[in-house]
C-alpha cells in the first residue's frame, strides 16, 4: 500500500485507549479482484463469521457485497439474524449443525440457509416445514476428508434424495470443506476433490434441478480454478490476506484492518530494570519505556511478549516484558519523537511499514485466522481509509 498524507482527520473518540481500524473500501477492493479470479459465471459467497473475522461482521458484509459478493456464511443462528437486523438481504448459509424445532422456525422467519447433514436432522426440519405449508431451501454437507461436519460422502447420493423426498425441502446446494487446500502439497485436496465429483457425478442422472456446488477456501479460490464450480466461499482473502506463504502475491490483496493504541506514560529507568510481571526481562541500558494501553484482554496474544514491537511514524519501537491484560511496554529509549498520547500501530500499516497478523502468528505457532479473529468486543471497531499516525492524530488521505 503507499504511504498516506495527514490530510483529513478520521474520528477517533477522545476516551479510546486502543481500537481496531476497518478499511471497508480494501474488503470491496479484495472482492472484486476475486470476482475477477473466478469468472462471470461462478458466484462468490463471503464468509463473514467469527464477526467478519473481527473486522465487524455488518460492515464486512455491505463492503463485500459492494465488490460483487452474491451470498454470505455464517457459523452460527445468530450470526444470521444479526446480518438480517442490519439490513442484509441476500442469500446467508449457516454452516453450523442446526437441529432443534426453534432453529428450523427461525430459518423461516429470517430466511435462512440450513445446512443438512444427517436424515435425521432433515426429518426435523421436515416436520417443522410441513406444517407451516413452506418451502425451506437447504444445502447439504458433504464430509470427503475433514472428519467434522457434513455427511459421509459414501453417503451422500441417498441422503441428498432421501431429503429431496421431503415435502417442504429443497435441496439447493451441495457442498464440503476442504482441510488441506492451503498446503504445498495438493494430494489430500486432490482426494477430497475426487469424492466431490464421484457424488456429483451420480446424482447428474436423473437430476430434477441444477444444485449449487461449492467446494473452494480462500486458498482453493487463489490456486485452482478447477476447484470452483458454481460458487466459492472465501473468508481469509476477503479482508486482505493470503491463506499461505506461497500464495503470496496471486493477488493484491489489501489488508483491512488496523490496530492501534495510545501510550498513556512514559518513564525513564536504569540498566537491570525488571519490567512487567516476573521480570522476564531486564534493561540492559539506561531506557526510555512507554506503556501502551491494550493487553491480552484486548486480543494481543501473551505469547509475543517480548517477541514484537509497534510502529510509530514508520519506526519499529519492540515490545519488552510480560504483556498484560490491559497494558503492555515498549521501548522508546532510540526514538524520542514518541510522548504520552501518541498513537502507535499494533498491526497493520503506519506509512511505509507494516506488522501482518502472519508475523504475529508464526511468533505464536498460530494462524492469521486466530490473530485476526482474536481481538475484543471491547476495542471499538472504526471505519477508515489508509490512515496513519501523524503527532498524536490519526489521519487519512
Amino acid at each position: 500500500m503507499p504511504a498516506s498524507s495527514p490530510d483529513q482527520q478520521i474520528m477517533v473518540p477522545g476516551h479510546s485507549r486502543a481500537w481496531v481500524e476497518v478499511d471497508e473500501g480494501a474488503i470491496t477492493h479484495n472482492t472484486r479482484l476475486l470476482r475477477q479470479r473466478i469468472g462471470p459465471n461462478v458466484k462468490l459467497m463471503a464468509v463473514v463469521k467469527a464477526n467478519g473475522y473481527g473486522h465487524g461482521d455488518g460492515a464486512a458484509a455491505q463492503a463485500a457485497r459492494a465488490g460483487g459478493a452474491h451470498a454470505f456464511a455464517v457459523a452460527s443462528l445468530a450470526e444470521a439474524i444479526g446480518l438480517r437486523h442490519q439490513g442484509l438481504q441476500e442469500p446467508v448459509l449457516v454452516l453450523g449443525h442446526l437441529s432443534q424445532v426453534d432453529e428450523v422456525h427461525a430459518c423461516l422467519r429470517w430466511r435462512l440457509l440450513p445446512t443438512i447433514s444427517t436424515l435425521d436432522q432433515a426429518r426435523v426440519f421436515h416436520a417443522v416445514v410441513s406444517d407451516s405449508g413452506a418451502c425451506l431451501p437447504v444445502h447439504v454437507n458433504l464430509d470427503t476428508g475433514m472428519a467434522r461436519l457434513g455427511a459421509p460422502w459414501q453417503e451422500g447420493v441417498a441422503l441428498i434424495q432421501a431429503i429431496q423426498r421431503l415435502d417442504g425441502l429443497r435441496v439447493e446446494g451441495v457442498y464440503s470443506h476442504l482441510a488441506a487446500a492451503d498446503a504445498v502439497d495438493p494430494g489430500l485436496t486432490q482426494r477430497q476433490q475426487q469424492r466431490f465429483d464421484h457424488v456429483l457425478a451420480a446424482l447428474a442422472n436423473g437430476q430434477p434441478a441444477r444444485l449449487c456446488r461449492h467446494l473452494a477456501n480462500s486458498a482453493a479460490t487463489m490456486a485452482n480454478s478447477s476447484l470452483h464450480y458454481d460458487m466459492v466461499r472465501v473468508g481469509l482473502a476477503l479482508y486482505g490476506h493470503a491463506p499461505a506463504e506461497h500464495l503470496e502475491g496471486v493477488l493484491p490483496l489489501q489488508p483491512a484492518m488496523t490496530v492501534r493504541a495510545r501510550v498513556t506514560i512514559l518513564k525513564t529507568v536504569p540498566a537491570g530494570t525488571g519490567i512487567s510481571y516476573d521480570h522476564r526481562y531486564h534493561t540492559t541500558r539506561s531506557s526510555r519505556l512507554a506503556v501502551v494501553a491494550i493487553g491480552y484482554a484486548d486480543g494481543v496474544p501473551r505469547l509475543l511478549s517480548s517477541r514484537m514491537g509497534v510502529l510509530h511514524r514508520g519506526h519499529w519501537l519492540p515490545q519488552v516484558g510480560a504483556i498484560t491484560m490491559d497494558q503492555l511496554v515498549i521501548d522508546a529509549t532510540d526514538h524520542p519523537q514518541l510522548h504520552t498520547g501518541a498513537v502507535v500501530t499494533l498491526l497493520g500499516n503506519d506509512g511505509t511499514a507494516a506488522i501482518s497478523p502472519r508475523q504475529w502468528s508464526q511468533a505464536c505457532s498460530t494462524i492469521p485466522w486466530d490473530i485476526l479473529c482474536g481481538f475484543s468486543s471491547r476495542l471499538p471497531r472504526l471505519r477508515a481509509a489508509h490512515s496513519v499516525q501523524h503527532d498524536g492524530q490519526l489521519t487519512v488521505s
